[in-house]
């Protein structure tokens, strides 16, 4: 495929569908602050995904009246799509892209591609959720923006502040590297590539931006909710199942671990155990109750916990504490067998010292002593874990996988017309 102009250092990509209304006048102050503030060659790609309105129109004219636009057409929806199409096309050095409202700052732009310029960061983002950004927006969207990131870094264990500010960069480099691994082609895009960099031990650089919101946005926000949700269920699920050549590109790209790779922080280590906690509680009680009947108290809280156990065991090792792959697994999983005792000792022993005292007590009578007694071996559970189990929290790098181990992911480029 041709390029229409000579290859830039810099191409910011503006996604649009159906925004005819606005276009005009958000390229010519992006073309003019460029023209003005950017050292560097650059390019504006306007990246139509499957408009319905005059968007097309539009974006072709100001194609053909200002100098270094181009635009992209693609047939299908997708802000994702239409990113990845843009950039897996550039011969950019820098990929950048921010939203046709111009929410964002452009003052900004400078600072975001610079660090990626000099080689120092692979990946920049806008945040709008440090101390020194400005930030005008109505209560519902801050407190949706602050609770989606909380998850990602409870859940995901992300040290990025700010995954959906619509203004990012990336090295063509690492681009090349993780857009065939990113799934999704909507709005969860942005996250996931931001959480397989830093699982990639990429450099994320954050500027504080200006932000204004928009009134007219059209995101459906339940929407959006759900489908990251599931975005983010299926990437720890990839993530938990080492199905991901994490370490491959990490190694590639030359921001492999020094001196090893730190274990998540003791904050969120606590929140994920606490999670996989409730969780294995309620499918405790639900298992005892389903087995008293047929085998007695004692033996239903030993099997009880002993299923709950082993599935605690193996989420906690990939989810709380980040141990990846085989290595260890069977010795992870004896030492937990281990730790089950101690809390089959402290259950076991309260349903006699309950019986003791009250010699007819009820099913919901045990069920609330040996929550209380789960309780106290969940102390100790996560003390033993985090400090015996899995002290060492990866194997070393010849028992990770390689890169001729990694299956690279198929070409999800879309067909699309550059104009």
């Amino acid at each position: 495929m041709e390029e229409p102009f000579g290859s830039p250092e810099v191409e910011i990509v503006v996604p649009v569908l159906n925004e005819a209304h606005v276009l005009q006048r958000s390229i010519w102050r992006l073309h003019d602050h460029l023209s003005t503030h950017m050292p560097v060659p650059w390019r504006i790609t306007i990246a139509d995904n499957a408009s319905t309105d005059g968007t097309l129109e539009v974006a072709l004219g100001l194609a053909s009246s200002l100098p270094d636009v181009q635009v992209l057409h693609l047939e299908r929806k997708g802000r994702g799509l239409a990113l990845r199409a843009a950039w897996s096309a550039s011969e950019a050095r820098v990929l950048a892209y921010c939203d046709v409202d111009l929410s964002t700052d452009l003052a900004g732009l400078a600072p975001l591609v610079a660090p990626l310029l000099s080689g120092h960061s692979d990946l920049a983002i806008g945040s709008r959720l440090t101390r020194t950004s400005r930030v005008v927006r109505g209560p519902k969207r801050e407190l949706v923006s602050r609770s989606y990131n909380t998850l990602l870094r409870a859940v995901l264990g992300a040290s990025f502040s700010d995954a959906q500010c619509g203004f990012k960069a990336i090295t063509r480099t690492a681009a090349q590297r993780l857009l065939p691994l990113v799934r999704d082609d909507s709005w969860f895009f942005d996250t996931e590539l931001l959480v397989l960099a830093e699982r990639c031990s990429l450099r994320i650089h954050e500027v504080p931006v200006d932000w204004v919101d928009d009134p007219d946005s059209r995101v459906d926000l339940v929407r959006t909710a759900r489908d990251d949700l599931r975005g983010i269920g299926r990437l720890l699920l990839d993530l938990g199942r080492n199905r991901l050549p994490v370490d491959a590109i990490a190694a590639e790209l030359g921001r492999g671990p020094i001196g090893g790779t730190a274990p998540p922080r003791f904050r969120t280590q606590v929140v994920r155990f606490a999670v996989v906690g409730v969780l294995s509680t309620l499918a405790y009680a639900l298992l005892y109750l389903l087995l008293r009947p047929l085998l007695g108290q004692q033996a239903a809280n030993l099997l009880a916990l002993l299923a709950t156990a082993l599935a605690n065991t193996a989420t906690n090792r990939s989810f709380t504490f980040d141990v990846t792959g085989r290595v260890g697994a069977v010795r992870h999983q004896l030492q937990g067998l281990l730790v089950l005792g101690l809390a089959w000792c402290i259950t076991a022993g309260s349903l006699v010292a309950l019986h003791a005292g009250v010699p007819h007590a009820s099913p919901a009578e045990e069920i609330v002593v040996l929550t209380a007694a789960n309780l106290v071996a969940t102390l100790l559970r996560f003390v033993l874990l985090r400090g015996w189990v899995f002290r060492a929290r990866r194997a070393a790098p010849e028992e990770r996988q390689t890169p001729a181990q990694a299956a690279e992911p198929a070409d999800r480029t879309p067909n699309m017309e550059i104009a």
